[in-house]
């Protein structure tokens, strides 16, 4: 167990590498009520600038998901955190809402850099035999930093001076000590190659990979779906119809939903990755119900509750599917896999959330919620009863 430490170590700082990046993806989520009062746009505005993170993702993942595979992850990483670190500058500089796009699709650029490989790099970092782990540091690193992006800057800019400064001041810094990490961590890959020899390719599979990835990728679309709403909505819907005007209050709502997610995948160990994808459905149907409640009553509790449960089952499905492509992917085409599984997750995450802020002018911001709530749910189901009757299989 001694020997194993040193390769648990890097596994975990790897983790926290990856956390970083993903920390500065959702910085802004509480500070889009600041945004709207200084530059005065409307909440469809809203909704289309947190979207434009999620286009950049879905780009480079499709351009470059398997760069990695190539050039090696800590180069990718590299230019990662650059991009992160341009992003926080952007939203420093912002003196016009161009900024704010420009913020947003750098942020969207870097965690299309990551995702994939990262997830890979932690996974690769791991002693033999500790892959299940791997993946919960993965998994964990990416939902925990998802959560750590609202509360922190929730905080800062509720209790501290510079409301719309000091949270990427501190992100910086983070970046900043995540690349001397990074240069201390090994290589994994071990044949490089030339970046010039990375040509885009069109989206595809490896064959023994097809079978699992249909019902992973069902369930990661809703589930990241209802992530990505909740997170660019919800703030709004707090301040204007449950008198949450303490942002440190609304970006910890936001927070609870991804550290949920961080506890149902600790689940999957336990379920299985056959049954955690259904389960995760159901979890995920629990909390639109819920959140479908919230908006009809104007209650709290059940706003915080929604979080809590669509975040289980989304950490529950996601960390399942994640697992499942793992495990049947080559290796020399793993980081690939997993960017492809995270352009439909991304797909969930950004094409909602502007349907919400259309839906958001002609119908007001609950009802559109309602109309998101009750495709979802309809999706949801389809997805659960698509995985029963044709289950992950059970050797994964």
């Amino acid at each position: 167990m001694a020997g194993d430490r040193p390769g648990w170590r890097a596994c975990v700082l790897s983790g926290a590498v990856f956390a970083v990046c993903m920390v500065g993806t959702t910085l802004p989520t509480p500070l889009y009520g600041l945004y709207q009062e200084k530059f005065g746009f409307s909440e469809l505005t809203v909704t289309v600038v947190y979207a434009v993170y999620a286009f950049g993702v879905i780009g480079v993942l499709l351009l470059a998901g398997n760069v990695s595979d190539v050039v090696g992850r800590r180069p990718v990483l590299l230019w990662g955190l650059g991009f992160a670190a341009l992003s926080a500058v952007c939203f420093l500089s912002a003196a016009d809402l161009g900024w704010l796009y420009a913020g947003r699709l750098l942020s969207g650029l870097s965690a299309g850099l990551f995702t994939g490989a990262a997830t890979a790099f932690v996974m690769e970092l791991a002693p033999p035999g500790g892959a299940s782990r791997a993946t919960f540091v993965a998994t964990a690193a990416n939902m925990g930093g998802l959560g750590c992006g609202p509360l922190l800057a929730g905080v800062l800019s509720q209790y501290a001076a510079g409301p719309l400064y000091l949270p990427f001041v501190v992100h910086l810094a983070l970046v900043a000590g995540s690349v001397v990490v990074l240069l201390r961590l090994p290589e994994t890959v071990r044949e490089r190659r030339p970046l010039s020899t990375v040509r885009p390719r069109r989206p595809g599979l490896p064959p023994q990979v097809r079978a699992v990835f249909g019902p992973a990728a069902i369930a990661s679309f809703v589930g990241f779906a209802l992530f990505g709403v909740f997170t660019a909505v919800s703030p709004a819907f707090l301040a204007q119809f449950l008198n949450v005007q303490n942002r440190a209050l609304s970006g910890l709502v936001v927070a609870l939903a991804f550290f949920a997610s961080t506890a149902g995948q600790l689940a999957v160990g336990r379920v299985g990755a056959t049954r955690s994808l259904p389960w995760g459905c159901a979890g995920l149907l629990a909390g639109l119900a819920l959140l479908a409640g919230a908006l009809h009553w104007d209650l709290l509790a059940l706003v915080v509750l929604s979080a809590i449960v669509g975040g289980a089952g989304q950490g529950l499905a996601f960390r399942g599917a994640l697992s499942a492509l793992a495990e049947v992917s080559p290796a020399g085409e793993r980081a690939g896999v997993i960017s492809m599984l995270f352009v439909v997750a991304y797909a969930g995450i950004s094409v909602p959330v502007i349907g919400v802020g259309v839906l958001t002018g002609p119908l007001g911001l609950q009802d559109a919620g309602l109309v998101f709530i009750a495709c979802m749910i309809v999706l949801v189901v389809t997805a659960a009863v698509y995985l029963l009757r044709r289950p992950v299989p059970s050797g994964t």
